[in-house]
């Protein structure tokens, strides 16, 4: 922005759906994205019981440019035991995130445009989050507040978002 304000988005879906498989289609180069900007799919509570029952798939650099991590999965509280992976994005124009949450497991995937398998990862644990209120959310932000590097805006094309129980 020339006048030197960045504003974000977030996407908040209408339906707890609980239980099932999550799957973002982006037809983005998200593997690109600039150091400074995150990109969040995800599901997420109001309600702080079982840590907002946050499970996420996000694009991040964390502000590191030579990072050569640029994705992980998260299920929240992100600093317990086995709660992150991180995974390298390729920069691919298009691709399919998704996340299938089961009664005590967790299953993470990243397809690229044909439908190979780029990173998977699976958690389970007693601390799994339960159903209740959770709503898929999708958020572009900025890592910091700090603008992207090259100071130009960010767009991120999210195809379609499904859900199969």
């Amino acid at each position: 922005d020339p006048k030197g304000s960045w504003t974000c988005a977030e996407i908040i879906g209408p339906t707890s759906y609980g239980y099932g498989t999550y799957t973002f289609t982006l037809a983005s180069r998200v593997g690109a994205l600039d150091p400074n900007v995150v990109l969040g799919l995800f599901t997420w509570s109001d309600r702080a019981r079982y840590a907002h029952r946050e499970i996420d798939i996000e694009f991040a650099r964390w502000g590191i440019a030579a990072d050569p991590t640029n994705g992980q999965y998260v299920v929240q509280p992100a600093d317990g035991v086995g709660h992150l992976a991180r995974f390298t994005q390729p920069d691919l124009a298009t691709s399919v995130q998704r996340f299938t949450w089961a009664p005590g497991r967790i299953t993470w995937q990243t397809l690229d445009g044909s439908g190979t398998l780029v990173a998977s990862y699976a958690y389970a644990g007693k601390d799994v989050p339960i159903p209740g209120d959770e709503r898929v959310r999708l958020n572009l932000w900025l890592f910091g507040g700090s603008p992207p590097t090259d100071v130009q805006p960010v767009e991120v094309v999210v195809r379609s978002f499904a859900f199969t129980p």
